[in-house]
């Protein structure tokens, strides 16, 4: 089954735009997986196991920054 996640990162930190593009970055860095990005959020989209190992690895790894918050939407179909 393919997904798409909708996903908002909120480090609250006063400087906050390095930790969201090191998210961001990291994420490109899969090739499973298709990545859109905006203002807003990042739209992840590919098949569900593989995108949320993922998801669920970078969160993580994001949360070593105390204070971390992230939103997700998921939707069971890929709408890139």
């Amino acid at each position: 089954m393919n997904v798409s996640i909708d996903i908002s990162y909120y480090p609250l930190k006063v400087e906050f735009k390095p930790h969201i593009l090191d998210f961001i970055h990291r994420l490109q860095d899969y090739g499973n997986i298709e990545l859109i990005r905006n203002g807003f959020s990042t739209q992840v989209f590919g098949e569900y196991d593989e995108v949320m190992k993922i998801i669920t690895e970078e969160i993580k790894k994001s949360f070593a920054l105390p204070h971390s918050v992230f939103v997700l939407k998921i939707v069971n179909t890929d709408l890139s």
